[in-house]
């Protein structure tokens, strides 16, 4: 039987994406954050099991940048938006993070972002600002889709990754952040999965660890 905790040497992929008011993850505004947790099959391949999604309030003294708004078109001020400040937001998500780490006898979770860093950046920041001491998440490791559909299927933007894939895309509904992590996550599975089938995974093999050792 196939666990996800075999799978990545312990660590359970969990897919974010972070809407920002600004490129700069010091001094510029995190606004939304979404995270698909990935489980595992009995063959062995990947699916998203849960999606996650948070409005976050502007850290205080947060840089706005207008051309940044305009792209997301995200209203940090508007009157219905159901917000939480940014200490909330990491202990909700963490939260559900060590849930499902435990569940899946996972050590820790290694971020999936489309151009990870970007990501990572943000959320490492936020964690800084908030002087959270229990990191869930690797504090370095990623693995970054855009890198992997450059390799898979020749593309490095989400949306054209996604149709040579085969992944329905909407650029209507794109730049939110539970639309982007969904649908990155739907690629990363995509392209693990068709690893697998191509006999690319394996490490249920006992055989494996000493066949790769004689190449060492």
């Amino acid at each position: 039987m196939h666990e996800i905790k075999d799978r990545f040497r312990g660590f359970l992929p969990v897919v974010i994406d972070i809407e920002t008011a600004g490129f700069n993850s010091k001094t510029d505004a995190l606004l939304e954050i979404a995270a698909s947790i990935l489980r595992m099959d009995e063959n062995g391949e990947l699916y998203i099991h849960e999606t996650v999604e948070f409005l976050v309030k502007p850290f205080e003294g947060a840089n706005l940048e207008k051309s940044a708004l305009e792209f997301t078109g995200i209203d940090p001020f508007a009157p219905d938006r159901n917000d939480m400040n940014e200490q909330e937001m990491l202990g909700q998500l963490f939260s559900k993070v060590r849930k499902e780490l435990k569940s899946v006898e996972c050590k820790r979770a290694i971020l999936v972002g489309h151009n990870a860093s970007f990501d990572h950046g943000f959320l490492n920041a936020a964690i800084t600002r908030c002087e959270i001491k229990r990191n869930p998440f690797h504090p370095f490791s990623s693995f970054d889709t855009a890198s992997l559909a450059g390799l898979a299927f020749g593309q490095t933007v989400l949306a054209k990754a996604c149709e040579v894939a085969g992944i329905e895309f909407s650029n209507a509904e794109a730049h939110s952040a539970k639309y982007d992590t969904e649908k990155t996550a739907e690629l990363f599975c995509e392209i693990v999965n068709r690893w697998k089938q191509m006999g690319g995974w394996a490490l249920a093999d006992p055989n494996m660890e000493e066949s790769m050792a004689s190449f060492m």
